[in-house]
């Protein structure tokens, strides 16, 4: 069985970057608008680029490294402009290590000395798999996959939903991660589910009477990184959790440390814990940092010390006498550790200068 990831240009110009295991049939879902989400108001919608691989492991790494590539990444490989991808590559802002630990690479013609090679993709070992079992209310199914996508992971699967799927109340919980819904499988049994699966944590409070290792969120994150094969974290219904016979087909028990005398997780906070922890090592992409100015230099600092000084002796502040020098000391200590920059300097001296000629009212 082949799996494909692909791309598809929407109506608007954008791309959408996709994985499944019928291609056919998936391109003729977005082209009808049967999927939801993304590509729903943008069609028609056109195949672009596609790429056959072994495994859904391997197509779903593959999409991750895709979607977080610039336009110009996206059209150099659709046209199969490996030079072009290149430099694109170099040019990028993005940082240079592959997202999400799938170690996608694009090799042009010649390896390491070697000519005549084709172009491939080389992939490792693709982010853990979510997997809700018996989920109740597909307001909560919604939630947790916003709580993946914030954390880079975009598979879930759902075994035997209570309400069915897909579910109308999921889309507006997700708050926008379509994609982790328009993707979910849906499958008969756990056993289905994680069969591709070599590392399967089932996260429970309590053992239910098997024998297991019991892990953290932080331990299996550690796990993971360092495993080869897919992962699955195993999520149990919002009332109840897991039964015994979902323990039993796991590897590990995962148990987040919680207070003794309120242990309570709702799903949604549950996966959000396992995402972030598994998201550490991850080059997500993080919140652009306001450029911070520079300390303000010595002579404007000095000036405001004696500023404050002039208007501290006009109100008679260093007394006695005998005290002044070392107050004034603990006062230059005071004021010049904050590490001031030029605007709040001149903020601070324009507030004693208020200070010292208030205007008439």
């Amino acid at each position: 069985m082949s799996f494909f990831t692909y791309i598809l240009r929407c109506a608007d110009g954008s791309y959408y970057t996709g994985h499944t295991d019928d291609l056919d049939t998936r391109v003729a879902q977005h082209q009808s608008g049967e999927i939801g989400g993304y590509t729903s108001d943008k069609r028609p919608v056109e195949l672009m680029w596609s790429e056959s691989l072994a495994t859904r492991a391997e197509a779903l790494a593959c999409e991750l490294q895709i979607k977080g590539w610039s336009r110009k990444k996206k059209e150099a490989l659709i046209a199969g402009d490996w030079d072009g991808l290149k430099r694109a590559s170099v040019s990028s802002s993005a940082p240079a290590s592959p997202p999400l630990g799938s170690a996608l690479r694009l090799r042009s013609g010649r390896t390491e000395g070697e000519e005549g090679a084709q172009n491939a993709i080389t992939l490792n070992t693709a982010p853990p798999v979510i997997v809700l079992v018996r989920p109740q209310l597909g307001e909560n199914i919604g939630k947790a996959a916003r709580a993946m996508l914030n954390f880079g992971l975009t598979e879930m699967r759902l075994v035997t939903p209570r309400d069915g799927w897909p579910n109308p109340d999921a889309g507006p919980a997700a708050a926008g991660a379509d994609e982790v819904l328009a993707n979910a499988q849906v499958y008969e049994t756990l056993a289905e589910a994680v069969a591709d699966c070599a590392h399967v944590y089932a996260t429970t409070v309590r053992k239910r009477g098997v024998t297991k290792p019991v892990v953290t969120p932080e331990e299996a994150a550690r796990e993971i990184r360092d495993a080869v094969g897919r992962s699955a974290f195993v999520f149990g219904p919002e009332r109840s959790g897991l039964e015994t016979d979902d323990v039993a087909l796991a590897r590990a028990i995962l148990t987040v440390p919680v207070n003794p005398e309120f242990g309570s997780l709702n799903l949604a906070q549950a996966v959000i814990l396992c995402a972030y922890e598994w998201s550490k090592h991850a080059p997500l992409a993080q919140p652009t940092l306001t450029n911070i100015l520079p300390p303000a230099p010595q002579d404007e600092l000095e000036g405001m010390i004696g500023q404050f000084e002039a208007m501290l002796d006009e109100a008679g502040y260093f007394f006695p006498p005998s005290r002044a020098a070392a107050t004034r000391r603990t006062l230059r200590n005071l004021l010049t550790k904050p590490g001031w920059n030029h605007l709040e300097v001149r903020t601070l001296r324009g507030v004693l200068s208020a200070l010292a000629h208030p205007r008439p009212r």
